[in-house]
């Protein structure tokens, strides 16, 4: 059977549902007393003050149909791996209900399910009849479970003597050989060397090709994008958003943005007569604060710097991608832009014509130098601007690409 049939029935017929997440809410209750001689002192109605509700999930509604890989984004806490243990029953929820069909395999913890007194040996064949095959399909399939997992004569030892990348190599070979209907994921792509990362990569893709489906969290924004078609934004345990996972990570950036820039500090007055920088924007010029760069947008920065009395200073402003890295730098000194003595306030402007950034968010940091090279003022990632996704590349860099096919002689 070709590859592409999958897709063609996608396409031409409505796919069935695999799970129904139905108003779920999921409590726990988070204890204060911290002794066993505090918690019988407080028994009864006096033990109610020493506890306290916290809903990991509230009202979480959502259809997951067959062949969809779904990613589950949020901060910590928000409750992507609460989800997830729902999905995969591994705690019941509060409220609510998980109706769900077909066979589930579940890498949630590392070596979730093993049992260190066991052998490596033993323990696949025990997670496999948990996973619900029976002996003879788990020995028909027992060497390409070694074989992936890669740990050679380490088979027949006790996994308590794993390193932790044995223990997630085992486990993802015994789930991604039970030939599951859908496969629930929590950040352990992340874990394991480049080779063994990459070939779970390979047999995500395989498993996506076969049309299965497949729910993942991870904090890799940028694996999420490329590997999904949905993305789940979670928030203090509710739905924030639900769609394209572009959307998804712009909207988790911009929240992320949002908390940080409560947090931040202002300049202090001692900072502010010195020399500070006191306020920030990026804006697309001819679009309005806060909206996406469109490829072919010239960028503004403006900063205003506020001092009682500064000579001979320097500004510099550095973008940088959402993981802190450089990606561009300039300032008045590269420019040859002369600046005045401030005696109050300053507004500095710098215009990014057309940049190639490619899509995603990006933060400006600012710098203030004196003429010496020494720095003055520094504030990290004071603002922020979206740029429009490129729908035929992934990356930093807005490249214009052309593909041709070349018939083979």
């Amino acid at each position: 059977m070709p590859d592409s049939l999958p897709v063609v029935l996608e396409e031409s017929m409505p796919r069935p549902e695999v799970a129904r997440i139905d108003n779920v809410s999921k409590r726990f209750v988070i204890r204060k007393d911290s002794s066993v001689k505090e918690r019988i002192v407080t028994l009864g109605r006096a033990g109610r003050q020493h506890r306290q509700d916290f809903w990991a999930l509230k009202d979480v509604t959502l259809d997951i149909f067959a062949g969809e890989t779904i990613g589950l984004i949020g901060h910590n806490g928000s409750g992507k791996s609460t989800l997830l243990k729902v999905i995969g029953g591994i705690i019941e929820p509060t409220t609510g209900t998980v109706e769900e069909r077909g066979r589930l395999a579940a890498l949630l913890e590392l070596g979730a399910g093993f049992h260190p007194d066991l052998t490596g040996r033993e323990n696949v064949f025990l997670n496999a009849s948990v996973l619900g095959l029976s002996r003879e399909e788990t020995e028909a399939r027992f060497d390409d479970i070694v074989d992936f997992a890669a740990i050679g004569d380490f088979i027949d030892t006790q996994v308590k003597f794993y390193s932790s990348g044995m223990y997630v190599r085992l486990a993802f070979a015994v789930a991604v050989h039970t030939d599951p209907d859908v496969l629930l994921v929590d950040e352990v792509l992340a874990v394991g060397d480049e080779a063994f990362q990459r070939k779970c990569m390979d047999r995500i893709r395989e498993f996506q090709r076969e049309g299965r489906t497949i729910i993942l969290v991870s904090h890799s924004l940028d694996q999420v994008v490329d590997l999904c078609g949905r993305c789940v934004l979670l928030d203090r345990g509710q739905v924030l958003f639900d769609g394209h996972p572009s959307i998804a990570v712009a909207r988790f950036r911009d929240l992320l943005e949002e908390r940080r820039i409560v947090e931040k500090k202002g300049a202090t007055v001692e900072q502010r007569r010195a020399g500070a920088v006191t306020k920030v924007t990026a804006t697309a010029v001819g679009r309005t604060a806060g909206e996406t760069v469109e490829p072919g947008d010239d960028i503004e920065i403006r900063l205003t710097v506020t001092a009682d009395e500064l000579e001979s200073w320097v500004c510099r402003v550095q973008i940088d991608d959402p993981l802190g890295q450089k990606v561009f730098v300039t300032g008045t000194d590269w420019l040859d832009t002369s600046v005045p003595a401030v005696e109050g306030e300053c507004d500095i402007v710098f215009v990014l014509r057309s940049p190639a950034f490619g899509g995603g968010k990006y933060f400006v940091n600012a710098t203030l130098l004196d003429d010496s090279g020494q720095t003055l003022y520094n504030v990290m990632q004071v603002t922020s601007f979206n740029v429009e996704p490129d729908p035929h590349a992934i990356g930093y860099l807005r490249i214009a690409v052309e593909g041709h096919a070349i018939n083979s002689r």
